[in-house]
């Protein structure tokens, strides 16, 4: 089966003819890694599914380094929400860490498919929903975490992204420089 349909299936029940429809509203593509899909200053005007790879969302803060805030793999969505519904400049950069196969949205098409596909509003509501809390428990751990605690839980929760994701990547997502990053990985081993 299509991951697509696949991972919609989970939030909503569509028929294969369905599927086919809700689809064209898509376009797909491929992209290479290390490839930029919309840069900081640019207007925001889609949204991205990662069927196959993983994209990354970051800005350059007040020193000159790149910040990840937000990493997406596979069946995951990633946009600048704020930019993408008032269609405005984006003050992120969207990446691709991986060569990665995507689907590629714009506002006007998805307010299309919302229209001709009212399942999925319920769709993107779900997404958004779970998209909320992921974000309400990194601003909390974030907070309450020593650095330490940070790289222990992420690595426990998320193991396959300490094997996927370049270390400069996640000690930019944790808020670490790289070189820190090492040092509790060296510490943690012995």
């Amino acid at each position: 089966m299509d991951p697509f349909k696949a991972h919609l299936n989970k939030f909503i029940t569509i028929t294969d003819e369905e599927y086919i429809s809700i689809v064209s509203f898509f376009e797909v593509l491929n992209v290479k890694k290390k490839q930029n899909l919309v840069l900081e200053g640019e207007v925001c005007r889609t949204m991205y599914f990662v069927v196959k790879g993983c994209l990354r969302k970051f800005f350059i803060n007040e020193k000159g380094v790149e910040q990840t805030t937000e990493f997406a793999i596979e069946n995951w969505w990633i946009t600048d929400t704020f930019a993408y519904e008032r269609q405005i400049p984006t003050d992120f950069s969207i990446q691709a860490v991986e060569h990665s196969s995507i689907l590629v949205i714009d506002l006007e098409r998805q307010e299309e498919l919302l229209k001709k596909h009212p399942a999925m509003e319920r769709y993107f509501r779900m997404i958004y929903q779970r998209a909320y809390a992921a974000s309400e428990r990194r601003i909390r751990y974030l907070y309450e975490m020593s650095r330490e605690e940070l790289y222990m839980h992420f690595s426990t929760l998320y193991p396959w992204f300490i094997q996927r994701i370049p270390q400069y990547l996640i000690a930019s997502f944790l808020n670490l420089t790289p070189e820190y990053l090492s040092e509790i990985r060296a510490k943690l081993r012995s």
